[in-house]
């Protein structure tokens, strides 16, 4: 996919549009099928763009401080999660649903791995959920 920025020769205003390629933009602009989305002329011209540069110099995540501070509290919350809920790996959903459905009294809550297709039909349930950053203790 590549990005053009168009100029009407008509009404004089620039927009932007997409294209599968620069040979596919030919084509359409060959068969007249670009137009101005303001005044709807077929005299439309690509203009001058500035690329997207990326800067050479790389920011280092694990010297930024506040990369640090996040870190540090994602941690916490993980630390309390563990010693409070129970883990339920990758049954999250069933155990979710099972709680919810039974309505028994539970000393714990749960925690686990969940697909956003689950975490999505358990909150059309009604069931709450809540999605965390979650840090693997091998990541130090």
């Amino acid at each position: 996919m590549i990005k053009y920025r168009l100029n009407c020769k008509k009404c004089d205003k620039k927009f932007n549009s997409w294209f599968a390629s620069s040979v596919e933009f030919e084509k359409l602009k060959k068969n007249k099928f670009i137009s101005c989305p303001f005044c709807n002329s077929i005299k439309v011209e690509k203009s001058l763009m500035s690329p997207n540069v990326v800067g050479k110099k790389k920011h280092d995540l694990k010297k930024d401080n506040k990369y640090k501070k996040i870190k540090k509290k994602i941690k916490e919350y993980q630390k309390f999660i563990k010693n409070n809920f129970e883990y339920v790996g990758d049954n999250f959903a069933y155990k979710a649903r099972s709680f919810h459905y039974n309505k028994k009294n539970y000393k714990k809550g749960i925690y686990g791995n969940a697909s956003m297709d689950e975490i999505k039909e358990l909150k059309e349930e009604g069931i709450e959920t809540e999605t965390i950053p979650w840090i693997s203790d091998k990541e130090n």
